[in-house]
């Protein structure tokens, strides 16, 4: 499901067991990324696929990008995956007001 970051942050606010995953690069993701973040690289197939067989399907995810294009993939591939309750971040950290650590 895509979320504006305002509807995200209160999601993610009202589910402290969440997990936050960023699916951008390690370069990206060392430039800026969301505080407690978990980087899960989706452009390496195969330890985006490893990561993603370690998620706990109960859990809710919040998954962000730079813009929101490979989030709303990685999404996709979660739920393919079993994990239910995963969140698009609509127009990724490009459009993020919140905190972020470099």
């Amino acid at each position: 499901m895509d979320l504006t970051q305002q509807e995200w942050a209160a999601q993610q606010a009202a589910n402290p067991d969440s997990m936050i995953i960023d699916v951008r690069t390690s370069e990206e993701y060392s430039d800026r990324h969301i505080p407690n973040a978990k980087l899960l690289d989706i452009r390496d197939p195969q330890g985006f696929m490893d990561g993603v067989a370690t998620l706990d399907n109960s859990k809710t995810y919040f998954v962000y990008c730079r813009s929101g294009a490979r989030s709303a993939q990685a999404c996709q591939i979660f739920k393919q995956q079993g994990v239910s309750s995963c969140f698009n971040l609509l127009g990724g950290i490009m459009e993020w007001q919140g905190e972020t650590t470099s």
